[in-house]
């Protein structure tokens, strides 16, 4: 009988710890009478492992937001070198980086089937001599994206930076 205790108590043990270790840990304070997650995403550096490695980040975001049941509202803003990263043309990235623009380019489409937008700054397409119509698909180009990080801050946008 004893034995039988000991197996059942480990067992329960187990499953308990188990079910804590499942169970992420939450943001209940800081999204208390939040509805809606408002953030746009700073996106300039130009290293395609990081951009890859944070649009998982902001995959896990859009997850989480909606585990706490708050509607995801999210805008990718790209400028500066990482709209040579969103572009068709591969001209001006290192071959050993293609296959990191390979999963840049399925993570935006996951990303864009969550909800998210996306949109590029047309004064670094120039300044990288990037065509705005190479741009991938769903990313808007816009004139200038320190004017749209200005108004989606005056909307109520957090702002988060990824450089």
């Amino acid at each position: 009988m004893k034995i039988f205790t000991s197996v059942c108590l480990t067992l329960l043990l187990a499953v308990t710890q188990a079910s804590v270790a499942e169970t992420p840990p939450g943001n209940d304070h800081a999204l208390r009478g939040v509805d809606t997650g408002k953030v746009v995403f700073d996106i300039n550096t130009g290293n395609p492992a990081k951009v890859s490695l944070y649009l998982g980040v902001i995959q896990q975001t859009i997850a989480d937001l909606r585990r706490h049941e708050v509607e995801p509202d999210v805008i990718l803003a790209f400028r500066g070198k990482s709209v040579t990263l969103i572009s068709e043309d591969r001209e001006q990235v290192d071959l050993t980086a293609f296959e990191h623009l390979d999963r840049i380019a399925e993570q935006l489409a996951e990303l864009r089937e969550s909800g998210a937008r996306m949109e590029a700054c047309s004064v670094a397409t120039g300044l990288f001599n990037i065509d705005n119509a190479s741009l991938l698909e769903g990313i808007e180009p816009v004139g200038n994206t320190f004017v749209s990080l200005t108004g989606y801050h005056a909307q109520g946008y957090a702002s988060i930076p990824i450089q």
